[in-house]
């Protein structure tokens, strides 16, 4: 719904758990001191494996307040969800017991689901693939919901009192965004007053590793893990692969003022285009995703000039960093030229689902710090990606705006502008 009648939109709590450290603040001094926090995989014996390296977090559910029958129920990127659901609605300073339940949604992205819990229930019921017809006694109680990504949302509304909409969106590698602008979208038209917003992936599992390793998408540069992930890099020879979740708190701006909330970002614009091409391959020139951010820019109301900083995809891939290169020319111009773009995927993984959201998170943060984090690992830049892509340390400048974009398998293109809380009081 655009229009005069669409209410604005702001996000007043987020949480953000990654690798290198739980919690916003953690996150937030990883990325932007430049530091990395990819590895050698330390979940399984990653050595039958092309690519061993990942972005792991060091994770304790008791520690962050679950009880051992929800470590039980959940896989663990549904653990992820709520612990990092719980905070953001406690950094909002929110009271959802006061609101009406009816109106209080919540979307939640994620582009494989419970692929841990999957992985090691069919290693336990196949005794380790030994049987070809697999002994379902031995399956946990809760395999069903496991199997279900629905369970996701289901927790998440059980965590924070949620009774409106429950969705999750799984669009690949555009869930994460995907999942915030849905949530924008319900409240802009009206069909909810607050929605908890989030996405979650947990993919570090034997089954994972393996699919990419067949399509040669992950980094095999084992023997540096620390700088496997190279976005926009010459050098660079695939991505690696991380986990995590980040959520966040939409209001009304209304809403928002009148309960004296701070106001971190507001979610000023959104879309999302597919390219109807290819299951992995993407276009060279870039036009689903520029025609993204040309839509995402229109809802805005901003122009092309008005983007202070591009929080990239970068995933470190041949094909996608020059994909995203043309559309960014593509959709701003010559102000692609004068604008720092960065990939914080050089730091704490592609964690699939999960990173869109991470990478909003990240927007917002700079936005209040008035830092662009960098591209780490940049040492020899790509010829054909010849934009600012901020290598190796952070810069201070003042972001007003953010454009943050986002590309998945199945041709999915989601770009979301996010706008300075001076910009949503105005």
């Amino acid at each position: 719904m655009t229009g005069p009648d669409r209410r604005r939109v702001v996000v007043t709590g987020l949480e953000v758990l990654a690798p290198g450290g739980v919690g916003a603040g953690r996150f937030w001094d990883l990325i932007s001191s430049g530091r990395t926090a990819t590895r050698g995989i330390t979940f399984f014996d990653p050595a039958p494996f092309r690519s061993r390296v990942a972005a792991e977090i060091d994770f304790d559910a008791a520690t962050h307040g679950l009880s051992p029958q929800e470590v039980r129920r959940m896989d663990r990127a549904a653990q992820f969800a709520v612990v990092a659901a719980r905070a953001a609605v406690a950094h909002s300073g929110i009271d959802l017991a006061a609101l009406d339940p009816y109106r209080v949604g919540v979307t939640v992205g994620t582009a494989v689901g419970a692929t841990m819990s999957l992985d090691e229930e069919y290693r336990v019921v196949s005794d380790s693939g030994r049987l070809a017809l697999v002994d379902h006694r031995y399956a946990v109680p809760h395999l069903y919901d496991q199997m279900v990504p629905s369970s996701f949302a289901a927790e998440v509304a059980w965590a924070v009192g949620a009774c409106g909409p429950a969705t999750v969106v799984s669009t690949g590698c555009t869930s994460g965004i995907d999942s915030v602008g849905f949530a924008a979208e319900l409240i802009g038209e009206g069909s909810a007053d607050v929605v908890v917003a989030g996405s979650s992936d947990a993919p570090i599992s034997p089954i994972t590793m393996a699919c990419f390793d067949v399509i040669k998408a992950t980094t095999p540069r084992n023997d540096e893990p620390d700088s496997a992930s190279r976005p926009f890099d010459a050098t660079r020879n695939g991505f690696v692969l991380g986990e995590g979740a980040a959520f966040f708190v939409l209001e009304s701006l209304e809403a928002a003022r009148a309960r004296g909330a701070t106001v971190l970002a507001e979610v000023a614009g959104y879309a999302t285009r597919s390219n109807a091409y290819h299951m992995t391959g993407l276009r060279p020139d870039g036009v689903e995703m520029a025609e993204a951010i040309r839509v995402a820019l229109d809802e805005a109301r901003l122009p092309a000039d008005a983007v202070d900083y591009v929080n990239a995809h970068g995933s470190g891939t041949k094909q996608n960093d020059r994909h995203e290169t043309a559309a960014f020319k593509r959709s701003l111009g010559e102000h692609a030229r004068r604008t720092p773009v960065s990939s914080i995927k050089s730091m704490v993984g592609h964690s699939l689902g999960a990173i869109g959201s991470i990478e909003v998170a990240a927007s917002i943060l700079a936005m209040e710090h008035g830092v662009v984090p960098p591209t780490a690992n940049l040492h020899t830049p790509d010829p054909q990606c010849d934009l600012d892509y901020v290598p190796l340390i952070a810069r201070e400048h003042r972001v007003d705006t953010v454009l943050s974009v986002g590309s998945g398998f199945g041709g999915f293109q989601s770009a979301i502008v996010l706008a300075r809380p001076e910009r949503a009081a105005a």
